[in-house]
């Protein structure tokens, strides 16, 4: 039942739809799912052929670079500091340092970015704050949603072709896998590129 129920996502028109409203709002909320839809899909590609793996990767790109370039354009019309939640304390110090790895690494830091969803949202808008120029974000942050894209599609792939069990185990281990890598790619990238203020900052001499 399930796998008659996985099998008719693959081939809903649909599939790819919802997957990048999902990716575009995981572009603002960490806690929708896009990462999730994207392994998913990737191994439904490979157990039922549908929907095709290069169609997952290419939406999935332009879903999320969608999404990033949304938040820089808020970013440069809007600013960081018009919302209340924008100027408390611990938010303002985590922007600050944001803005400060920007202006130093800028591609690495937009590279990154996008592989770290609880710094996603803040490099996004900092760059648009920043005026970082659009032709040099759109480049890097295209990059970006490529690699991420692919990346995750791919999981989900190479876990449905060597995984045995059928569908369902392929999508639950794809998603799994998934995540796990995720948070220890999450941890690394974050402590290279984003590291705590207290160990950003050198002390005074």
């Amino acid at each position: 039942m399930i796998d008659d129920l996985l099998a008719g996502v693959s081939d809903s028109p649909w599939a790819l739809v919802v997957m990048a409203a999902l990716v575009l709002g995981d572009a603002f909320l960490v806690v929708v799912p896009g990462e999730v839809a994207v392994t998913a899909l990737g191994a439904l590609a490979v157990t039922h052929g549908a929907p095709p793996l290069l169609a997952v990767i290419a939406v999935a790109t332009i879903a999320a670079l969608a999404g990033d370039t949304l938040c820089y354009l808020i970013g440069r019309t809007i600013g960081v500091e018009r919302w209340r939640w924008m100027r408390g304390r611990r938010v303002r110090a985590a922007l600050g340092l944001v803005g400060d790895r920007l202006r130093r690494r800028t591609a690495v830091v937009l590279f990154s970015a996008r592989f770290v969803p609880f710094a996603r949202l803040a490099v996004n808008l900092t760059a648009g704050a920043s005026r970082v120029p659009a032709p040099r974000y759109l480049l890097v942050a295209g990059l970006a949603a490529l690699g991420w894209a692919v990346y995750q599609a791919l999981v989900g792939a190479i876990v449905a072709a060597v995984v045995p069990g059928g569908p369902v185990v392929a999508v639950v281990v794809s998603i799994a896998a998934a995540l796990l890598l995720g948070l220890l790619i999450d941890r690394l990238l974050a402590r290279r590129t984003f590291p705590p203020a207290d160990e950003a900052t050198p002390p005074a001499s």
